[in-house]
């Protein structure tokens, strides 16, 4: 691959949008092996209105998406073809850890790497760091369904 996916390309590869799309862009990835992805949490992010205007922190679930998102762009870059008409929806989440709160100014660094593949399903060991220090982690299952079903 020439280039990484950037904040222009990254639509191209996920259905995600304004305010929902949670990765940057892509700064490293190597094909059925890993993937990492960045998040720059900004304070006007929609969700620091509520979560919590006194003590503003990124929720968890969202954590748990953006690395979601990162693992189809790594799907995606790693097996193109598979996904004509088709989506990458959560089949399953496992021993998922949040560690330490995420906040306005941070960077979130989104690591996935693959576990294993077994026909449309794809498990992956999820991690996000700010600073070196891991804030979240999850084993993340995704399957391959066609679009309308």
């Amino acid at each position: 691959m020439e280039k990484l996916p950037g904040f222009h390309e990254i639509p191209e590869l996920i259905p995600h949008r304004y305010p929902f799309l949670l990765v940057d862009k892509i700064v490293a990835f190597e094909p059925n092996v890993n993937i990492r992805g960045i998040k720059n949490v900004t304070f006007n992010e929609p969700f620091f209105q509520g979560h919590f205007p006194e003590e503003p922190m990124m929720p968890g679930v969202l954590m748990l998406e953006a690395m979601a998102q990162t693992g189809i762009i790594f799907a995606k870059l790693t097996e193109p073809e598979s996904f004509k008409d088709s989506l990458f929806v959560f089949a399953g989440i496992d021993e998922v850890r949040f560690k330490r709160p995420v906040r306005p100014g941070d960077q979130l660094i989104l690591d996935l790497a693959l576990l294993k593949r077994k026909a449309n399903i794809w498990k992956m060991q999820a991690k996000a760091t700010v600073e070196d220090k891991l804030v979240a982690e999850a084993v993340l299952m995704a399957a391959i369904q066609k679009k309308g079903n």
